[in-house]
């Protein structure tokens, strides 16, 4: 086994914090059991405390630990997507922290589909809490410099696995109650779910929805970056830029497509034109963009089904910028 995965283990025993890789971002672990251990996350990432965590297990064996009442939906979607970009919403087990769930009756569980992240929760054998190792509301981290960027020495080890390959959250799905639920939209789409359970799971503002459990990455203001990030559509652009220009505003700009004219103020990215790979390199970008000391960051709006996920994140991530849709 890696030794440094052996470190980090014994370093999660002992109550530290260890971040790591998962396919879709890096996490913040802490030992799930322990409050005191739970309760450096959010004083880390400056979360708040009310704002539940989801609990990375090794294996489906691990659920009962976890969870109660578990319904035949959770296991028919743990056996086809775990390990995977899926974090199930369960009824929690009476012996998990309230740390953990911020004080509701639910836990969210997955199974991370990462050599690195399996090794270690091997080596742990328990659950570690983990959040995006980042520090709170701001972009999430898609590989071990991005954390070490944002938190520093806040994190006692930060095991290295390279650039995450999904690079957004995982879809969030509420079994809680009498329907599936998909809370957060990720890579994972409603309709691959709703291939396995028979039919897709209601979206919250649906009228048969029942009440909506809070869940990581739900707030309006998320992912964002300090740079004002506009959401424009495409062919809003080009008037857009010019007003900018004659402003004198320097603005970068994500987009699946080359610029249409020259402009010297103008710092034009171009991303992967499909969803995969620009949700891959989605959070390096704004990352990237962010750096720049632009005065606004403007980021081509995607459509349709296919970007559901990728929309999610550039939305929340316009609110949490201060800036408007």
């Amino acid at each position: 086994m890696n030794s440094e995965v052996q470190r980090a283990a014994a370093l999660l025993s002992a109550g530290e914090l260890v971040a790591f890789p998962t396919e879709t971002v890096y996490g913040l672990g802490a030992d799930a059991a322990n409050p005191a251990a739970v309760a450096k996350i959010f004083a880390a990432k400056g979360r708040p405390a009310d704002h539940p965590l989801i609990v990375h297990i090794p294996d489906a064996t691990h659920l009962e630990r976890w969870a109660r009442e578990i319904p035949p939906e959770a296991h028919l979607l743990a056996e086809k997507f775990w390990p995977g970009p899926l974090t199930l919403i369960l009824k929690r087990h009476p012996d998990v922290p309230d740390a953990v769930t911020g004080g509701q009756d639910t836990v969210g569980l997955r199974i991370p589909n990462h050599p690195l992240a399996l090794e270690l929760l091997q080596a742990f054998n328990g659950g570690i809490a983990a959040p995006s190792a980042n520090k709170f509301g701001r972009i999430s981290p898609t590989t071990a410099q991005h954390v070490r960027d944002d938190l520093g020495d806040a994190v006692t080890l930060i095991l290295d696995g390279g650039p995450c390959q999904v690079g957004i959250e995982s879809t969030i799905v509420d079994l809680s109650g009498k329907r599936a639920l998909l809370l957060r939209p990720g890579m994972l789409s409603a309709i691959d779910i709703g291939r396995v359970l028979g039919r897709v799971p209601l979206s919250p503002d649906d009228p048969l929805a029942p009440p909506t459990v809070r869940a990581s990455g739900m707030l309006e203001a998320h992912y964002a970056p300090r740079t004002p990030l506009v959401l424009m559509p495409d062919d809003s652009l080009p008037i857009a830029l010019r007003n900018a220009i004659v402003q004198k505003e320097r603005i970068a700009v994500l987009a699946t497509h080359p610029a249409p004219f020259e402009m010297p103020q103008v710092i034009w990215h171009v991303a992967p034109a499909e969803p995969t790979g620009y949700a891959h390199d989605l959070y390096a970008n704004l990352r990237a963009l962010d750096a720049l000391g632009c005065d606004r960051i403007y980021v081509q709006k995607p459509l349709g089904q296919p970007w559901q996920a990728i929309y999610d994140r550039l939305k929340r991530a316009a609110a949490g910028s201060g800036a408007f849709v």
